[in-house]
């Protein structure tokens, strides 16, 4: 590994940090309008719900199997090498898919596009983020580079929402392919980080294997499984909800003037309002995650996400219940991520991070895959989403819990 000149190290704006932060940006946004397509796909083959909906939550449990596969490659043979694979594996996809008529044929082709989002994802830039930042800047620097990500999310679902006025999903699928591959553009600039000399001589199988046999890193994994159920069900369903569940946008009020007439665009709004909030929150658990217990962070981000999707539920859906609870739950969005990739890191080191944390995420994934499959089987089967939204609550609950016990002295300390 090439190691970084000690003043760039000190700085949190680095090359790496900027090069990362393009390439989530791009990832995400794209990642972040599948739900905009539920219905005009459904709508143009007749596919029940499930259907699409199985379609994302296989492209989801793809990007959980695909990010500790990336995270080894980037480990092992080089960052750039994993996006550079991962970017073709997600243009690939979209290409693909924008060809596919049958509910199989789609299905199949997102296993393309997840793997393709895990090599663009954050199992592989926040490692390489994290290498390249020092002690003090590392939680704050992963917090900026997760806030990229949510910037994506706060134009993707509006610009595919604004594309599909223009053209068909298929059109809009082979444009999201072209603008994939611009993240290319910025891997240049990143260059491999450092490691410690004790990292460098501990091979990955040591590290893992210590790491497996830790309780703490299964309370981790499982904490981290409510997090990708909550995420992947709003951002593949919530536009179809507020499209079908939520009261008119009437005449003269604030959403009105402001052009949002009709719920199906209040719709792909919420999902860019998330990523707007997450910006703030997420730049905030960075700053918290230097000053504070990671683990206490945690469990008090899980409560309240729990806490506000009770109320969210319980309570008559309106166009400002739809607004404020984007802006509230877009706070605690992806604040989880910084917390739960620097408690790793802070436990288990920085050698072989992009492995351990895609692990991890497969977890997360693994969350993902239910929260949309189960999301479109149960509209299917009871015609609500509210069943399965208090699924999404149960497990906010439990994940809560799961983080009090973790044990976040590193584990070299332990064994000394």
């Amino acid at each position: 590994m090439t190691a970084l000149p000690a003043p760039a190290l000190n700085r949190l704006l680095t090359p790496v940090l900027i090069s990362g932060c393009i390439v989530l940006m791009v990832g995400f946004a794209i990642r972040a309008s599948f739900g905009v397509f539920q219905i005009p796909i459904a709508m143009e083959f007749g596919w029940p719900r499930a259907e699409f909906s199985l379609a994302i939550a296989i492209q989801n449990l793809a990007w959980g199997i695909g990010q500790p596969i990336f995270g080894a490659i980037a480990d092992r043979f080089g960052d750039r090498k994993a996006i550079v694979l991962g970017v073709i594996c997600y243009a690939a996809g979209l290409v693909l898919s924008s060809f596919a008529v049958t509910p199989g044929a789609h299905q199949m082709l997102e296993i393309l596009v997840g793997f393709g989002i895990a090599g663009m994802g954050f199992g592989v830039i926040l490692a390489v983020v994290g290498r390249a930042a020092s002690d003090e800047n590392r939680s704050m620097s992963l917090g900026i580079a997760t806030a990229a990500g949510s910037l994506g999310q706060v134009f993707g679902a509006p610009a595919a929402e604004w594309l599909l006025g223009f053209y068909s999903w298929q059109e809009v699928f082979l444009i999201f392919a072209a603008v994939v591959c611009l993240a290319l553009l910025a891997l240049p600039t990143m260059r491999a980080p450092v490691a410690s000399r004790a990292e460098l001589e501990e091979s990955m199988a040591t590290i893992l294997g210590r790491a497996i046999r830790d309780p703490s890193y299964g309370l981790i994994f499982v904490g981290f499984f409510s997090c990708g159920y909550q995420l992947a069900f709003i951002t593949a369903h919530f536009p179809a909800l507020v499209t079908e569940m939520c009261g008119p946008i009437a005449p003269g009020t604030t959403l009105y003037a402001l052009g949002i007439t009709t719920t199906s665009t209040l719709g792909a709004l919420s999902i860019s309002l998330i990523g707007l909030a997450n910006i703030a929150g997420t730049l905030y658990a960075g700053w918290l995650g230097k000053r504070f217990s990671r683990k206490y962070l945690l469990a008090g981000i899980y409560l309240g996400r729990t806490v506000i999707a009770a109320l969210f539920i319980a309570l008559p859906i309106t166009p400002l219940s739809v607004v404020l609870f984007s802006v509230a739950m877009g706070g605690l969005w992806l604040a989880t991520v910084p917390l739960t990739s620097g408690l790793v890191a802070h436990i288990y080191g920085l050698r072989y991070m992009g492995t351990l944390y895609g692990l991890v995420f497969f977890s997360h994934q693994l969350g993902s895959f239910l929260g949309v499959w189960l999301g479109g089987t149960l509209y299917d089967s009871t015609g609500s989403y509210v069943a399965v939204w208090w699924v999404g609550v149960g497990v906010g609950l439990l994940s809560a819990i799961v983080h009090l016990p973790i044990r976040e002295t590193p584990l070299r300390l332990r064994a000394a």
